[in-house]
C-alpha cells in the first residue's frame, strides 16, 4: 500500500475503508468493525477515512430501481429468488442489530452521495454521514441520488444543508470520487469493503470482530509503537 492512503503521527492510527453505501457487506463491515473498536484499548486514537468505490459503475442517474429486480437482472434468476436470496442476508444484518429492507431499496447511482461523504469529511463528520447514508439506503428505502434526500440527511447529522446542496450543484467533490476510484483501481481493488490499516495492511470484505481487531492491534504495535495492551 501506498503511504499516501494513511498519515500517521506518533498518536494516530489511520484506517482508510473503501465501500458504496448500496453494498450490504459494507453496512454489516462497517458494524462489525465498531464492535471490534470498541474492544480496542486505543479507541479513541483511531482515525477512520472512507473512499469512494462504485458497486454498480455502470449505473446512471436515471430512474431508480428496485434492488431485487437489479439483482435478479444481474444473476439471471427470478425477483422472488432474489428477495429469498437477500432475505438471508438481512438475517444476517439483524444478528448485529442492522435493519436490512431490500425490499425498498433504490438502486441508484451512487456518485453524487460520494460527494457528499467528502463533503461531510471537510466538516468532520464524514462517519456519520456514510452510517446515515446505509440506513437510509438499506432501512428506509430512500434515493440517496436525490439531492433534497441527500440534503435532508445531511441536515440531521448537523451539516450545513444549503452548503452541502451547493457543493452537490457545484461538483466541489466530484474529483475527490475519482481520486478515490483511481486509487481502488491502483491498488487492485475490486470488492469491498476494503480495509487498510496504517497504510500497510489490508483486510477485505466483512470479517469478523476478532479478525478486525487483531489487524488494529498489530497495525498499531507496528507503526504507533505502543503495545495495544499498554497503559498510556
Amino acid at each position: 500500500m501506498s503511504d499516501e492512503t494513511a498519515e500517521r503521527t506518533e498518536d494516530r492510527l489511520v484506517v482508510d475503508v473503501w465501500s458504496d453505501m448500496m453494498c450490504p457487506f459494507c453496512y454489516l463491515g462497517d458494524a462489525l468493525f465498531a464492535q471490534a473498536l470498541e474492544k480496542f484499548p486505543h479507541r479513541a486514537h483511531v482515525e477512520l477515512r472512507y473512499h469512494s468505490f462504485l458497486l454498480m459503475p455502470e449505473l446512471t442517474d436515471e430512474k431508480p430501481i428496485n434492488l431485487n429486480e437489479t439483482l435478479a437482472a444481474k444473476r439471471g434468476i427470478t425477483v422472488d429468488q432474489a428477495s429469498a436470496m437477500n432475505e438471508q442476508f438481512a438475517a444476517r444484518g439483524r444478528e448485529v442489530g442492522l435493519e436490512y429492507h431490500f425490499d425498498r431499496a433504490l438502486t441508484v447511482d451512487t456518485r453524487i452521495s460520494h460527494q457528499l461523504s467528502h463533503f461531510a469529511a471537510a466538516h468532520g463528520k464524514q462517519h456519520e454521514m456514510i452510517q446515515r447514508l446505509f440506513k437510509a439506503y438499506f432501512s428506509e428505502g430512500l434515493n440517496i441520488a436525490d439531492r433534497g434526500t441527500l440534503g435532508n440527511l445531511a441536515a440531521e447529522v448537523g451539516l450545513d444543508r444549503d452548503a452541502a446542496l451547493a457543493a452537490l450543484a457545484s461538483g466541489e467533490f466530484a474529483d475527490a470520487v475519482e481520486a478515490d476510484l483511481k486509487q481502488a483501481r491502483d491498488f487492485g481493488i475490486n470488492g469491498v469493503p476494503f480495509f487498510v490499516f496504517a497504510g500497510k495492511y489490508a483486510v477485505s470484505g466483512a470479517q469478523s470482530p476478532e479478525a478486525f481487531l487483531q489487524a488494529l492491534e498489530q497495525s498499531w504495535n507496528e507503526t504507533v509503537g505502543v503495545p495495544a495492551g499498554a497503559a498510556r
